[in-house]
């Protein structure tokens, strides 16, 4: 069982930087490749970066690539995800999510534990 928790949220203006934490309960957090998705209001949620078990494999969405970094510390058993150059369009909440595997996972349904999410607000 995995406990994920989100932090670091909140509002900054357009162009502006945040960085995202997700911290996991447990002894394998190592052994469990991770993602970051987002819901936008009205939308379906979506992939936005995940990383393998390592952090030596990473996947991006097209609408983030270039803006946004995933990394983990597995001795901190967190993951971050570093936002700069903020647009509106990155409005939505956040979710971290674990999948039990050595792998990059970019299949949403295949991710075992989610955390609750935290509200990402950028003004234009």
């Amino acid at each position: 069982q995995v406990q994920l928790v989100e932090s670091g949220g909140g509002l900054v203006q357009a162009g502006g930087s945040l960085r995202l934490s997700c911290a996991a309960s447990g002894r394998t957090f190592s052994s469990y490749a991770m993602g970051w998705f987002r819901q936008a209001p009205g939308k379906e949620r979506d992939l936005v970066a995940a990383i393998s078990w390592s952090g030596a494999t990473t996947y991006y969405a097209d609408s983030v690539k270039g803006r946004f970094t995933i990394s983990r510390d597995n001795a901190k058993n967190t993951v971050y995800l570093q936002m700069n150059s903020l647009k509106p369009e990155d409005t939505a909440v956040y979710y971290c999510a674990a999948k039990f595997d050595h792998i990059t996972v970019v299949v949403q349904s295949r991710y075992d534990y989610w955390g609750q999410g935290a509200q990402v607000t950028v003004s234009s």
